[in-house]
């Protein structure tokens, strides 16, 4: 007998369809085919004692199961109960009349229990897509699953649960979530305020403009400064998400098994910190069967890169790409895959080897080894990051003021009264929402200088030798002074203001 249950592969972010088709005829074998990986092959021994225990078995004929598109890897564990339901029905063990109309996933333990899987929600997606009835999946997995609407999800322990649910009809309370609701309330508090910070005034500054208009920054200063303290602080500031945005990065997230057991939507834009010893596969993403890096795992969010020269170069040079496309597409042998890397790059290093500015007397280095301290990071890597940032450490009278900061909230509000700006001038444009995405041609239409303000981007190019690139990114971050200004037209202060942030390119203390 022929019977056709179906599961899902993920291809990039996205789902795939499987068929898995189980015939059962005469003789003796067990025939597992449509391009498996070790994982797969390897279900006939769980799905083997799983129904052993909960009083089935696997017939002793010859039992052919082809997972189609045979074309498609199929990896993981996840496609156990899928197999599994299409044995039972194939032997008629169970009624299978209805079968075909759900997706059923999950990986089995031996006593029957089923465990949780990676990649739900881009599943869930794909399955009401395609119309299926139903999902039936761990039940650990359910509220992921749960946020796309108009398809019931069946949350299960055991695999008896599924077979008593095809074959005697016992119902199984679908697991229900009001998307919106979740997404309002899980709206959390972020543990760290500019309201700590003493001092560093033009800094907090500098990052109010780097939110605003969701430009990359770079961080300058010795040991104490307080570098990764402003950086950590910097996702209390960002604009909340959207809902459009929370699912995009759950999606992401669940494709990479990094949501926790109770997450079913990620509401708090990501806070990515890689270690410096991170690999470029681990940071952009790839692998034998690709997966998600950090960069992908820091979309919509921040990226934060401490210690930036401590990076090995070939790590950072892979960024080049994806910082310019907000995209990383990896290509294999048979396919090429695409993850989105729409990411607020937050970057820190030293001044020098020794730690200092070189005018500190604390500072060791001769200018020949600054000099190869900062050639670890090229020209092009600079040149996508829009604003350079000197960092100095606080002096006592303002770590030991009674006045705090600004407060984060009062912060954000600037920032969100400026992406409002941002989003209502690029409402008719599909590929840009904020300042950094600007191509050349929203840059002629919407940063448009006066005389005033073209003869002062021309001495800044001659002086500091601006490449074509550094151009761009001071007319970006331009326009997002105006915007907090809630200028209609970019002035020469707003102009000036963000030619000072190209500390790198007027190397000021580089001597």
């Amino acid at each position: 007998m022929l019977v056709k249950t179906y599961g899902s592969t993920l291809f990039g972010i996205e789902a795939t369809t499987i068929t898995v088709e189980v015939n059962i005829n005469k003789g003796v074998g067990y025939f597992l085919v449509g391009l498996p990986d070790n994982a797969v092959k390897e279900s006939s021994h769980r799905i083997g004692a799983a129904l052993n225990n909960t009083g089935y078995k696997i017939p002793k004929k010859k039992i052919t199961i082809n997972m189609a598109p045979a074309d498609l890897r199929k990896e993981g564990s996840a496609y156990d109960l899928t197999i599994a339901m299409g044995i039972l029905a194939a032997s008629e063990q169970v009624r299978g009349e209805e079968i075909d109309q759900y997706l059923i996933m999950g990986e089995l333990s031996l006593d029957g229990n089923v465990n949780p899987i990676r990649g739900v929600l881009p599943i869930a997606i794909q399955a009401r897509k395609e119309g299926f009835k139903g999902f039936i999946l761990p039940k650990e997995n359910a509220k992921e699953a749960a946020i796309v609407n108009d398809l019931e999800v069946y949350g299960v322990e055991n695999i008896s649960e599924v077979i008593a649910f095809f074959d005697k009809g016992q119902k199984i309370e679908p697991t229900v979530i009001d998307t919106r609701k979740e997404f309002y309330q899980n709206l959390a508090d972020f543990p760290f305020d500019f309201a700590d910070v003493k001092g560093q005034e033009n800094v907090k500054r500098a990052m109010e403009v780097a939110a605003a208009g969701g430009h990359n920054i770079l961080l300058i200063g010795p040991p104490g400064s307080g570098k990764t303290m402003l950086a950590k602080r910097i996702p209390s500031i960002l604009p909340s998400l959207s809902l459009q945005e929370a699912l995009e990065t759950t999606k992401i997230h669940s494709v990479a098994g990094k949501l926790g057991k109770t997450t079913s939507l990620l509401t708090v834009r990501p806070f990515a910190s890689p270690h410096h010893t991170i690999s470029d596969v681990a940071l952009v993403g790839g692998g034998s069967y690709p997966q998600p890096g950090e960069i992908s795992l820091a979309h919509n969010g921040v990226l934060f890169l401490d210690e930036l020269p401590e990076f090995q170069r070939s790590v950072l040079e892979v960024m080049r790409q994806p910082l310019e496309d907000r995209e990383v597409t990896i290509s294999r042998a048979k396919f090429t895959v695409t993850y989105p890397a729409s990411f607020m790059l937050v970057a820190s290093m030293n001044p020098s080897p020794s730690g200092f500015f070189p005018d500190d007397p604390q500072n060791t280095s001769s200018q020949a080894e600054m000099q190869r301290y900062m050639n670890k990071i090229s020209g092009p890597l600079l040149d996508r990051i829009d604003l350079h940032i000197e960092v100095t450490p606080v002096a006592f009278e303002e770590l030991s003021a009674d006045r705090n900061g600004e407060k984060s909230v009062d912060l954000r509000e600037r920032v969100e009264k400026a992406r409002t700006i941002q989003t209502e001038r690029y409402a008719e444009l599909d590929h840009v929402h904020y300042n950094a995405q600007m191509g050349p041609t929203e840059l002629d239409n919407f940063c448009e200088l006066d005389q005033k303000s073209k003869d002062l981007i021309r001495r800044a190019m001659d002086k500091l030798n601006l490449s074509a690139r550094a151009y761009d990114r001071i007319l970006r971050v331009s326009r997002t002074i105006a915007d907090l200004d809630k200028s209609e037209n970019i002035s020469s202060n707003h102009l000036a203001e963000a030619i000072q942030y190209r500390s790198l390119d007027r190397g000021d203390w580089m001597g």
